[in-house]
C-alpha cells in the first residue's frame, strides 16, 4: 500500500485531477490549515497558544525556470516579515528545488542566503532546508555546507531511511548548524533505502542517540520528527539517562498529527514546533502523508461517505 501511495504521489493525471474533488479537499484539510500564508499563520498563532511553536513550508517542488525561484524567494521573505509583525514563534523550511537548485546552485545558495540573513535579522531564528528525493540528497547537503560557511542559523533534513545516513550525519556534526532528523517519505529503491519500517525504525533511533551525544550537542541543534510515540518515549528515555533537561530535547509534528500528543509533550516540557504546510500545490505532498501511514486511508474513506 506505502508504494501504490507513493507510485500515486507521482502521477501527473492525478496530481491535476484529483485536488478538484470535495473529497479530497476534505480530508487534506486534516494536514494544512488552508492554501495561503495567513491560514498558516493563524494555525501557528493557534498552537501558540498552547506552548508549540510552528515551521513553515509553501508546499512546491522542481521548479521550471529561475523566476519561478525567485518569486519563491520574495514570498518567504514576506513570511519572515509578516511573522515579525505578528511576533509569531515561527521558522521557515524551504525545498532546495523550491529556490531553483535545477536551474542553479549558485541561484540556489543566493536565495537561501537571503533568507538566512532576513531570519537572522528580523527573528533570530532558524530556515530549515528540506530534503528531496535521493537525486538531490548530494546537492542538498552541499548547498548546506555552503551556506553554514555564512550562516549559523541553518538547518538540514537528514532521512533514517537511507543506508548513507549515518556517514552524512558524522560529515555534518562538526559543521554545527541545525539536523532535523526524519524516517523519509519519497519512493526510494531498496538499494538505497531499507523497504522495512523496522529497520527504519532501528536507523532513526541510532543516529538519534548520536544527536543526544555530548559531542553533538556541543554545536548542533537537533530535532526529532517523528509521530512515532514509541521512538519519541525511547529517544526522552535517552535524554533523561544523559541529564539532558527537557528544555534542551525538541520534538517536530505535521500539522493535524498526534494533537493530543504535541500539547502532552509541551505541558510536560519538551520543545515542541509543529510544520505546517500550505499551497495550492499540495497532491504529491498528501499522498506522502498517506504513505507514512497507510492506516490515514481510513479517514480519507470516511470523508467520501460523510
Amino acid at each position: 500500500m506505502r508504494r501504490v501511495l507513493l507510485a500515486t504521489s507521482q502521477n501527473r493525471w492525478l496530481n491535476q485531477r484529483a485536488p478538484q474533488y470535495r473529497f479530497v479537499q476534505r480530508a487534506a484539510a486534516r494536514f494544512m490549515p488552508g492554501e495561503d500564508m495567513e491560514q498558516a499563520l493563524d494555525a501557528a498563532r493557534n498552537l501558540q497558544a498552547h506552548g508549540i511553536g510552528s515551521i513553515l513550508t509553501q508546499l512546491g517542488e522542481n521548479l521550471t525556470n529561475a523566476a519561478e525561484a525567485d518569486a519563491v524567494t520574495r514570498h518567504y521573505l514576506r513570511v519572515i516579515d509578516r511573522v515579525k509583525e505578528l511576533g509569531q514563534d515561527v521558522e521557515i523550511s524551504v525545498k532546495p528545488t523550491q529556490l531553483g537548485l535545477d536551474q542553479s546552485a549558485q541561484q540556489c545558495v543566493q536565495n537561501l542566503e537571503k533568507l538566512a540573513s532576513r531570519a537572522a535579522e528580523q527573528l533570530g531564528n532558524f530556515v530549515w532546508i528540506d530534503m528531496e528525493g535521493t537525486a538531490y540528497t548530494d546537492r542538498t547537503l552541499e548547498l548546506f555546507r555552503k551556506v553554514r560557511e555564512r550562516h549559523a542559523n541553518i538547518g538540514v533534513c537528514l532521512q533514517s531511511y537511507l543506508y548513507r545516513t549515518p556517514k552524512d550525519l558524522a560529515s555534518l556534526l562538526p559543521l554545527g548548524g541545525g539536523i532535523r532528523l526524519v524516517k523519509g517519505a519519497y519512493r526510494e529503491p531498496p538499494e538505497v533505502a531499507y523497504p522495512r519500517k523496522k529497520d527504519v525504525d532501528e536507523s532513526y533511533l541510532r543516529l538519534a542517540l548520536q544527536l543526544l551525544s555530548p559531542q553533538a550537542r556541543q554545536r548542533t541543534r537537533a530535532a526529532f520528527g517523528t509521530h512515532d510515540l514509541k521512538l519519541i518515549e525511547r529517544i526522552a528515555r535517552a535524554a533523561q539517562e544523559s541529564k539532558l533537561a527537557k528544555g534542551d530535547v525538541e520534538f517536530e509534528f505535521l500539522y493535524g498529527i498526534q494533537r493530543t500528543q504535541q500539547i502532552r509533550l509541551a505541558q510536560e516540557g519538551y520543545r515542541i514546533r509543529v510544520l505546517i504546510s500550505y499551497g495550492s500545490q499540495w497532491f504529491p505532498w498528501f499522498m506522502r502523508r498517506l504513505a507514512e501511514r497507510p492506516a490515514n486511508l481510513g479517514f480519507l474513506v470516511r470523508n467520501l461517505f460523510s
